[in-house]
Parts: C-alpha cells; sequence; structure tokens
C-alpha cells in the first residue's frame, strides 16, 4: 500500500488519476474481501470454542492495528500531503471517507437508539443531518474548493482580509470540534469496555491509542485511507444484524422496505401494554416513590438527619448481630451514600424524584413510535400547547442540523482534499449516498428491536432474561438497568431503564446472533467513533499549528516545524478530550447537537455571505461570529442542565418560545446574519482585488479586470 494506494506525490494528469484511482479499487477490493474472511473465521473458531473475552480482544486489536498500519505506512512530514492529502483524493473515496467522518459514534451507535426512545421526533436527527448535505453541495463545497485554502480559518482570513477572522474562526473550530469529539472519545471508551471488558476509563485510553496512531503520523493523507477502510467496516457491521432481525420477523431481507409492518404492530403492542395491569402496578409503585422524594425535600434539613440516623442505626445492629459481610457491606455503602449536606440532598433527591416519575410514566416514558408530535392539536390549552411545542422543536432541530451540518469544519476540511471543483461537487454526491445506507437503515433498526422489546422481553421470567442485560449493566449499569420492581419474577417493561446508546450494540444479542456478530457490530461503532475524532483531532491540531502558528505568529517557519508542531499538539488536545471524557459530562446525542448549533452560528453565516455577497467585510463578519457564538453558547449554559451545573447558574430556566437548548443555534444564526450585513454595510468595503476573487469564485467564467 505504501508505494501503490498511498505514495507520496499529487495527482496531476487524467491518466495518473484513473490509474490511481484503478490502484485503490484493488487494494480496498481485497480489505473489503479480507474482512468478510476474518468475520468468517471467527464464527467457525466460535462455534469451535473460542471464548467471547477472546473474539473481543482479536476485534479490538486487528481492527485498530489495521487502522494503525495505514497511519503507519501514510507517514508523511510534506504540508500538502499531511493538511489536503495531496489534493488527489477521487470523489467516490473521498464520498466514503467523508461517510466514515460523519458516521461518528451519535450516528453509529445513537441515531437507532433516539428513534428507539423517542420515535418520531428521532427523525429529525436523519432529516437535520441528510438535508445539511444538500447546503454543502449548493452553497460551499465547490465555492471553497475553488479558494483553494487548507482549512475554514484559512479561508475567513483570506476572504475576509486579516488576522481578526481568522482567529475568531481557530477559536470556534476548536470550541466545535472539541466538544464534538468528546463525544466520539465517550463512544470509544464505551465500546472498548464492551469488548475487552476493560473499566470504562481505561477503554478511552486504549481508544485513543488507535485514534492517535490514525492521524499522527500523516495527518490527512493517513485520516482519508483510514476513513475508507473504517467506513467499509462500519457499514457492513450495522445492515447484517439489521437484515438478519427483519428475516427473523418478517422473512424479507430488506428491513427499509418491511419496517412499515413491524411498525403497526409495535402500535399495538404498546397501546396493550399502555392498559396491562402488571404494567400499571409498576407505574404506580414508581409513583409512589416520586412521592417520597418529594416529601422528604420539603422535610429538609430534618429528613436528611433522620435518613443518615436510620442507616448508621441499620449498620450497627447488622454489625451487632454479626450479620453476613454482604448485607454489612450493602449498609455500609448505604451509609455513605446519604447526602453530606443539605443543598447535596436537594439536588440527589431531585434527580432521583424526576427518574422515577420518568419511569412511571406509560411505556417508561416512551411516546408511542408512530405519534408525529407530543400533545393533541384538538385537546384543552395544555395538550394544545404540548403539541406546537413539539412541532416548534422539531423543525428548530432540523434546521440547526442542517446548517451545522453544513458548516462543520471537518467535514468542509474534506471536499479541500478533491483533485477538482467538479470531484468536489461528484464527492458530495457519493457523501449523501453513503451516509444514505445507514440513515435509510436506523429507522428500520428501532422499530425492529422495539418489536423484539415489546414481544420477546416483556413478560419473560427474571431467571430466564437473556445474558446481553447482565453484560451491558456490568458495562455501565447508567445505560441499562433492570429490577423487579413489583415482585412478581415476570419482566415488566417499566422495569428497565435503557439508555439510547446501547441500542445498535446490543441488536446482534437482542436478535440472538452469534457473538462474533457483536464483536462486529462494537468494531463497526468502533470504527464510527475513530473516524470521526481522527477528523475532529486533525482539524483542531491544523487550526492551532497551520492558522494561529504559521499564519499569525511565523509565517517563516519550515515546513517540517509547522507539522511537527501539529503532530505534538494533536497529542496534547487528544489527552484533554479523553480527560474530559472520562468525566461522563453529558449523553453522546446533547454533545454532537451542541457542536452543530455552535458550527452552525459561528460559520454559516460567514461562509455563505462570503462566497455570495462580495461587500461582507472584515469587520461585519468578526462581529457576526461572535455575536452568533454568543448567543448560542448564552442560550445553551442558562437553560442546558449539565451546563448550568459547570458555570454555576442557579436562576430558574427561562426557555424562549420554548425551544430546547439542544437547538440553541435557531437564536445565533440570524443574529450572525443580521450583525455581518449591517456592520459590513455601515463599514468599509472589501479591497478591489478580494470583491473580485468572489466573483471569480462564483462565475469563472468571467474576465477579471
Amino acid at each position: 500500500m505504501a508505494g501503490t494506494s498511498f505514495e507520496h506525490g499529487s495527482v496531476t494528469t487524467g491518466a495518473e488519476h484513473r490509474a490511481f484511482k484503478k490502484q485503490l479499487n484493488k487494494v480496498y477490493g481485497w480489505y473489503t474481501g479480507g474482512f468478510i474472511i476474518f468475520i468468517v473465521a471467527l464464527a467457525i473458531l466460535e462455534q469451535a470454542g473460542l471464548p467471547r473475552n477472546w473474539i473481543g480482544f482479536i476485534f479490538l486489536f486487528a481492527t485498530v492495528g489495521l487502522y494503525a498500519g495505514i497511519g503507519i505506512m501514510s507517514r508523511t512530514t510534506d504540508a500538502t500531503e499531511y493538511y489536503v492529502a495531496g489534493r488527489r483524493v477521487p470523489a467516490i473515496y473521498n464520498g466514503m471517507a467523508t461517510g466514515a467522518d460523519w458516521m461518528s459514534a451519535a450516528s453509529f451507535i445513537g441515531m437507532a437508539g433516539t428513534l428507539y426512545l423517542t420515535g418520531y421526533s428521532g427523525l429529525a436527527f436523519i432529516l437535520g443531518w441528510t438535508g445539511g448535505y444538500c447546503l454543502v453541495a449548493l452553497l460551499l463545497a465547490p465555492y471553497l474548493r475553488k479558494f483553494g485554502q487548507f482549512t475554514i480559518p484559512d479561508f475567513l482570513g483570506a476572504r475576509y482580509e486579516g488576522n481578526l477572522p481568522r482567529f475568531i474562526g481557530i477559536v470556534a473550530a476548536i470550541l466545535c470540534s472539541f466538544t464534538y469529539v468528546v463525544a466520539q472519545i465517550y463512544g470509544v471508551g464505551l465500546i472498548t469496555a464492551r469488548l475487552s471488558g476493560l473499566a470504562f476509563e481505561i477503554g478511552i485510553f486504549v481508544g485513543l491509542g488507535g485514534i492517535l496512531v490514525c492521524s499522527f503520523l500523516g495527518g490527512m493523507r493517513a485520516v482519508t485511507w483510514t476513513q475508507v477502510a473504517q467506513y467499509i467496516i462500519l457499514i457492513i457491521a450495522y445492515l447484517i444484524p439489521v437484515v438478519w432481525l427483519s428475516v427473523k420477523q418478517t422473512g424479507v431481507p430488506i428491513p427499509q422496505a418491511v419496517y412499515g409492518y413491524q411498525l403497526e404492530k409495535v402500535s399495538k403492542r404498546g397501546d396493550e401494554l399502555r392498559a396491562d395491569p402488571k404494567e400499571l402496578e409498576v407505574a404506580a409503585i414508581f409513583r409512589a416513590r416520586a412521592a417520597e422524594f418529594d416529601a422528604k425535600m420539603k422535610a429538609l434539613p430534618g429528613s436528611l438527619v433522620t435518613e443518615r440516623t436510620e442507616a448508621e442505626k441499620k449498620l450497627a445492629d447488622l454489625r451487632a448481630a454479626n450479620a453476613p459481610a454482604a448485607e454489612i457491606d450493602a449498609a455500609a455503602k448505604a451509609v455513605a451514600a446519604v447526602p453530606k449536606d443539605e443543598a447535596e440532598a436537594r439536588k440527589a433527591w431531585a434527580a432521583a424524584k424526576a427518574s422515577n416519575e420518568a419511569q412511571a410514566r406509560p411505556l417508561a416514558g416512551m411516546p408511542n413510535h408512530a405519534q408525529i408530535y407530543a400533545g393533541d392539536p384538538n385537546g384543552d390549552a395544555a395538550a394544545r400547547k404540548a403539541f406546537d411545542e413539539s412541532r416548534r422543536n422539531f423543525l428548530a432541530l432540523v434546521f440547526c442540523l442542517m446548517v451545522g451540518t453544513a458548516a462543520l469544519p471537518h467535514i468542509l476540511m474534506r471536499y479541500y482534499t478533491t483533485p477538482s471543483v467538479r470531484e468536489a461537487r461528484r464527492s458530495v454526491t457519493w457523501s449523501l449516498f453513503f451516509i444514505f445506507l445507514l440513515y435509510f437503515t436506523a429507522p428500520a433498526l428501532a422499530v425492529l428491536v422495539k418489536f423484539e422489546v415489546f414481544n420477546v422481553l416483556v413478560g419473560t421470567p427474571f431467571t430466564e432474561l437473556p445474558a446481553w442485560i447482565a453484560n451491558w449493566s456490568r458495562v455501565d449499569p447508567s445505560l441499562l438497568s433492570v429490577s423487579d420492581v413489583n415482585k412478581d419474577g415476570i419482566f415488566q417493561l417499566s422495569e428497565m431503564k435503557i439508555g439510547g446508546d446501547i441500542i445498535v450494540l446490543a441488536t446482534p444479542e437482542i436478535g440472538g446472533l452469534p457473538y462474533v456478530i457483536s464483536g462486529m457490530v462494537a468494531a463497526g461503532g468502533l470504527a464510527a467513533a475513530l473516524s470521526t475524532a481522527d477528523g475532529l483531532l486533525l482539524t483542531i491540531a491544523n487550526a492551532l499549528s497551520h492558522d494561529l502558528y504559521y499564519k499569525m505568529i511565523d509565517p517563516n517557519a519550515p515546513t517540517s516545524r509547522r507539522v511537527a508542531l501539529s503532530k505534538a499538539l494533536l497529542l496534547v488536545v487528544a489527552l484533554c478530550a479523553a480527560a474530559v471524557a472520562a468525566q461522563k459530562p453529558a449523553d453522546i446525542l446533547f454533545l454532537v447537537s451542541a457542536a452543530f448549533s455552535f458550527a452552525a452560528a459561528a460559520f454559516f453565516p460567514a461562509l455563505v455571505l462570503g462566497i455570495f455577497w462580495k461587500r461582507a467585510n472584515r469587520w461585519g463578519a468578526s462581529l457576526g461570529m461572535l455575536a452568533g457564538l454568543g448567543v448560542t453558547f448564552y442560550y445553551m449554559a442558562t437553560t442546558q442542565p449539565w451546563m448550568r451545573s459547570v458555570f454555576g447558574v442557579t436562576s430558574p430556566i427561562e426557555l424562549w418560545w420554548g425551544i430546547q437548548p439542544i437547538s440553541a443555534g435557531l437564536f445565533g444564526v440570524p443574529v450572525g446574519f443580521a450583525v455581518i450585513i449591517i456592520v459590513s454595510m455601515l463599514t468599509g468595503e472589501p479591497k478591489k482585488e478580494t470583491q473580485e476573487l468572489v466573483e471569480h469564485v462564483r462565475y469563472p467564467d468571467l474576465k477579471r479586470a
């Protein structure tokens, strides 16, 4: 590979480009065949008695080792190769690499899980993310390629004539990319822990080694060819279990064509469970528990003293009676779990109350899968308000995800790697196709899994529950936990708390597939998280080394120093992101969506107006990016629970028009456009050369003066 597909240099002629593409076809054809043979061989070994933990380790080290090998063979110190892969990546392979770059842990792991938990409203993610690529194709990718820069801050500096827009672009690129990469590394830790049995925190740093080797030595060149390999693994891993479930339930191997029929059955079964006496009994217990926590909060501080006294007395009584060690240990843990002060008690009990109230709702808080919006447009005032807010939030989220997709720096960077503007356009089309394969399948996966849970799992004796429940409970109890709440020995839906992030990873076990398929799906999820993390870390490192250091601090820095600095910064940023991810700051989907709102507010107005309005100037762009990003960040910091705790916000949450913090970019984007336009009109025009360049990029057939 090092001497064929990934050799040094640039493709300069059509014949060379065709030969290069032909060689890539051969290499990745053998690679795909080899991966399928690898899966079959492991399946045979599993049947012969190979232990499950060995299968997990083999998948982990074989795939990470493969990516590392490509990264090592693609090593380079050439700036063009390191930053834009020599601008010679064929459209189909750039589309595949973009698909992998895009198929983050949120898409691979979280998408179907969100649809499972939220039903119709989860389609906002699919509509927004897919629609965003239409904006990329129409408004940005070909024009940015014509400008010919290395990065988005590079474009901002060149188009808006100065280092101020460039510096703001650097800060914004780091903010949204770092937020996004924390989510990917969280996903890496989750999957690595599942594959290897290591603790979550250790799994993060094991997976981090794979991320670094992929991108550290070869920059964009290594990342590109690694991402192509990762896409092949992740799409095979995603499709096989869904096809299997479809065949198992319907006899048809095309899940996208039949999941509508299964959705009807899921809706009917959901109605039955809502009225099931056992489910209602469990819900009543959860409501009683929520009422107990509410009463304890109202009785503070006396209730805290009583709880601590009772816990300590129980421990003392057990010790005095020489009770079994297990009971004494449990009592000691109960004493340690008692909140230390009134503030901690109020916070813990409020969370417990909310959790029990959620479990007390029908179907453990899940809406009817086919219900379009919450509430009822023909109901009472409260139902109409719920309907209106649900619809507004659906549309707001679609908007933020579309605009954010079109402005994410690590995605837009991919279109700098193609040989020509024409290839950049074709690359977007291929990107959409490769992304479509997964997004068209995710809704089917969610429905098929829900069918299994509703019809197979519910009603099973606790002693006969499948092993995957215990396995995933050990990985992270916050993602999956079950308890016999009403003590009848039979599993009810409301007795399970499940996080969306494990739906895809657990699908093979839910469907009864061999463990080797579970390992393959985990490897696919790992590929998705690694591929996106590679691109994001490279974006941050390049923003610091190329845009900040080379363009603003030391323009005479030699290429070798710039590339070496980028590698060092990549390592530092990766370790910082891993340290943050180890704290489990928020769920994957919120972190990712926050990155989209940040990117939308900071970049989209400046990029679009920079391309289509030659009058946009430095001061307009600078103040517009700051204003858009500032409004978005302020709204999130004052309305999102985790960010409120980080910044110590204690005032009551006040949502603007009922819009959830996940869609904060809805307010930042129009502010950004307005500020850029108003300030540009009130200040001087850009240089004549800049305005002519903008016209030439949009209308290349016009002769420049």
